[in-house]
């Protein structure tokens, strides 16, 4: 009579065997997955606190960007007649009044543009930007590209400013110790179209084009 085999009863049949296996491999697979969740939503999070800090960032920017600079100048012009006389303004450059029944175009100008015709362009909601002839040229630059960016912006150098940069719009003004002062570009978010100008939107071209 063969004696059992004590080895054999410790060994685990092939059925077994191929259940321990699967089991092995589904255990397995599930902590893959967990794995790969667990990276996921890190991943996830981690994404969305880059988005918030950016929008937080931006936020901020934007804010600053609308804050309304300091040292504004204001006026109470009321939408004026037209005048094809030289009309003498009280501002320097003007704000208001009496002008031009024809406006400024828009846009960049290397020498000086009549009074009458400019003030008629901030009746239709442009910007003013005169400076002194002698501003550097990578300044001028930079106000030109401002110009040539946008609708609305009417540039031109200007005798006997009282800062080297200007900005104008109708009833509001803004003296500027360069084209880089970060109050240029929030003067003109705030005044540029505005309503507070008597025909904003009008034409700023198809007017005139004239030099002093």
């Amino acid at each position: 009579m063969t004696e059992p085999n004590p080895d054999a009863a410790s060994k685990p049949s092939r059925a077994e065997a191929s259940r321990q296996r699967r089991s092995a491999r589904a255990i397995a697979a599930e902590r893959q997955r967990k794995q790969t969740a667990t990276r996921t939503i890190a991943i996830a999070l981690a994404a969305i606190a880059l988005v918030a800090i950016v929008g937080f960032v931006l936020f901020n920017r934007q804010q600053a960007s609308m804050a309304v600079p300091e040292g504004i100048q204001d006026f109470a012009y009321q939408g004026a007649q037209h005048s094809e006389d030289p009309v003498e303004y009280t501002e320097h450059p003007p704000v208001g009044g009496v002008h031009n029944p024809v406006w400024q175009n828009c846009g960049y100008y290397a020498a000086p543009v009549p009074n009458e015709t400019a003030v008629h362009s901030l009746e239709h909601g442009a910007i003013w930007i005169t400076y002194q002839p002698d501003l550097p040229a990578d300044q001028v630059r930079k106000l030109k590209e401002l110009a040539e960016a946008q609708s609305y912006i009417l540039v031109s150098p200007m005798d006997d400013l009282p800062s080297p940069v200007v900005a104008s719009a109708w009833n509001h003004q803004l003296q500027l110790q360069s084209a880089d002062d970060p109050g240029l570009d929030g003067f003109i978010r705030l005044y540029r179209l505005s309503r507070e100008a008597p025909e904003p939107g009008a034409a700023c071209a198809g007017g005139s084009s004239a030099t002093l």
